[in-house]
């Protein structure tokens, strides 16, 4: 990022409701201008939102693959400045829509090698990006593009909203790649240092205890929800601080994270979680962590009749943005 300068260019702008109405117009993440990879001002992007429109890791309940397309017309309501903070990020840095991954939905390791190879290209550019998923498979190809060229010693970490840590071995005889597996692959691949690694809000009923034991063996903090709602958000989120400490980080926001009573659209829905407004906090609580990506995945329109679960999701990434921002200013 230090090949920009700081600043928000007037062409990065969102359109503002006041000059059209937000049911009017193309809908991209939160009004920002589309900039294709292979368009030249891409060099001025500080900030990439990007849909990864695929659903190939997932074992339950399909949908995810519809979630960009939902979630960006929903970001049509997010506005310029933050309700709380008053920071206007847009005018901090460079933000654009960075358009869709195109992934191949008859081939889940073609598509990972295509993800892998779009998020190359933004890495390449310089620029950190915020995505819309897709189910929590869609993590891994991003993760492989940020962590290449890593030394042992600069391992990512990261910080994970989930009901699930995503860290069993495999599925249905030794299917190696679905939406339950990313972070074992992860840590597997050495992608992750998992000594940086926190996961908060995991619940529900279990097959066994593998996920549980290897996050133990190899070094992960695992935060259960009792624990979550025992101790409260800000103590929690200080911790996650600590874990992931000054070193680049990775933040991976399951929307299953928040209780199903606030956020239904979703295949894999666990009940006991967070309110939405608990959901905001949290991710408020990132401020002060170097976010080099982030991510909302697993955000299915099927289940989502009234749309609140993507404005929930929109609202999440605008906080995670503000987060990236605060970071960078």
């Amino acid at each position: 990022m230090s090949d920009h300068p700081h600043g928000g260019h007037a062409d990065f702008q969102p359109v503002s409701g006041f000059v059209l109405p937000r049911f009017a117009g193309i809908p991209t993440f939160m009004r920002l201008p589309h900039i294709p990879l292979d368009d030249p001002r891409l060099a001025q992007v500080q900030v990439g939102l990007i849909g990864a429109p695929w659903d190939g890791g997932t074992t339950n309940r399909p949908g995810p693959r519809h979630g960009p397309r939902q979630l960006r017309d929903a970001s049509t309501m997010i506005r310029a400045q933050h309700g709380i903070t008053g920071l206007r990020p847009f005018e901090a840095l460079n933000c654009a829509d960075l358009g869709d991954v195109a992934p191949n939905p008859a081939d889940v390791q073609d598509s990972l090698r295509r993800m892998t190879e779009f998020y190359a290209q933004v890495k390449a550019a310089g620029i950190i990006p915020l995505t819309a998923g897709g189910d929590h498979l869609c993590t891994l190809p991003i993760l492989r593009a940020l962590a290449e060229g890593r030394s042992a010693e600069n391992r990512l970490g990261m910080i994970h909203f989930d009901s699930h840590t995503d860290l069993y071995h495999s599925y249905f005889g030794g299917q190696m790649y679905t939406h339950g597996t990313p972070f074992r692959r992860a840590v597997e691949e050495e992608l992750l240092d998992p000594k940086r690694v926190c996961m908060i809000g995991i619940r529900g009923t279990a097959y066994d205890n593998e996920d549980r034991d290897f996050a133990k063996s190899v070094g992960i903090r695992v935060i259960p929800i009792e624990e979550f709602h025992a101790r409260g958000v800000a103590d929690v989120m200080e911790e996650a601080r600590a874990i992931a400490g000054q070193g680049d980080t990775y933040v991976s926001y399951d929307i299953d994270f928040v209780d199903p009573a606030y956020a239904p659209g979703t295949g894999t829905p666990e009940v006991g979680g967070p309110t939405s407004w608990q959901a905001l906090e949290c991710a408020r609580g990132l401020a002060g962590v170097k976010i080099v990506g982030a991510d909302l995945v697993e955000v299915s329109p099927p289940f989502d009749p009234s749309g609140a679960t993507a404005y929930l999701g929109v609202s999440l990434m605008f906080e995670m943005l503000c987060a990236i921002v605060t970071a960078q200013i």
